[in-house]
């Protein structure tokens, strides 16, 4: 086998969660274009056949399904209906996630409610998520990829029930890894950097131009993109990352600074 070799998932079957747009969309494709067949889920259900489609144009197998990561039913249900359509599961990627309603809050105001929800959006799901890919995971083994944040770096101001849910996420990563160990199964995060997507965007209040600008402040002089995602991603589910397991790969355009991007963008906007 050769190096490029190793990096291709052909005869994998995948699961993305929030595959519809944004994040999850370019890492269902790219599994597609690196061979692998995929089933996306995520809440709306127009989003995710269309990214089906998209995946069977490339010639792989695709398998769409409306999902709500707040219910560990739906989770469960996923991965036994991926498993009946596609075969045993080699790729679970937790991508789910987000500050819900778009709405920036201090710790102390935050109520018990968006509190709860926030860490069961972006911690508890994954853990629901890994629970339901082992019972469904091929017998040689497979790879789980939680998808966390920059936010997760350090001190996250009016963003902390996202960034500890995220943070969380980064501490279950490193005990799955090796809880899983013995069925080969390897657990391992991708923490993206300033990517504009519409949960970003909305949050923020902020248009293109601004998130634009940002990316002058980013070492490699620009904003991320979902492909920069998918291709983390393709590495850590490959065989070129078999002795990888654990770990968060940072994918933020260069050294995280201090302050969050989440807070760095604010103070673009003016809020600081």
């Amino acid at each position: 086998m050769s190096i490029l070799d190793r990096f291709r998932l052909d005869g994998k079957v995948a699961v993305v969660t929030g595959g519809g747009r944004g994040i999850g969309r370019g890492i269902a494709l790219a599994f597609a274009e690196a061979g692998a067949d995929v089933a996306i889920g995520a809440r709306r259900k127009h989003e995710v056949d269309s990214v089906a489609e998209e995946i069977r144009s490339i010639g792989q197998k695709a398998f769409p399904m409306k999902l709500n990561v707040l219910e560990k039913e739906n989770i469960e249900n996923f991965a036994k209906k991926t498993a009946e359509e596609l075969g045993d599961i080699s790729i679970w990627i937790n991508n789910a996630g987000g500050n819900i309603d778009r709405t920036p809050r201090s710790l102390v105001d935050t109520s018990e409610e968006v509190w709860d929800t926030l860490i069961d959006l972006n911690l508890t799901s994954c853990w629901h998520g890994a629970r339901a890919a082992v019972k469904h995971m091929d017998k040689k083994g497979g790879s789980i990829v939680n998808i966390v944040s920059a936010a997760a770096w350090g001190a996250a101001p009016t963003f902390g029930p996202y960034a500890a849910g995220k943070s969380g996420t980064i501490s279950i990563t490193k005990t799955l890894a090796i809880e899983l160990s013995e069925q080969r199964i390897r657990v391992n995060c991708v923490a993206p950097g300033l990517i504009p997507t519409e949960m970003l965007m909305e949050t923020m209040k902020v248009d293109e131009t601004a998130v634009e600008k940002m990316g002058t402040g980013i070492a490699a002089g620009r904003v991320g993109t979902p492909e920069d995602i998918a291709t983390a991603c393709i590495y850590l589910c490959s065989e070129a990352a078999t002795w990888v397991t654990g770990q968060t790969i940072w994918v933020t355009g260069g050294p995280l600074p201090s302050g969050s991007t989440l807070s760095r963008l604010r103070r673009e906007r003016g809020d600081d």
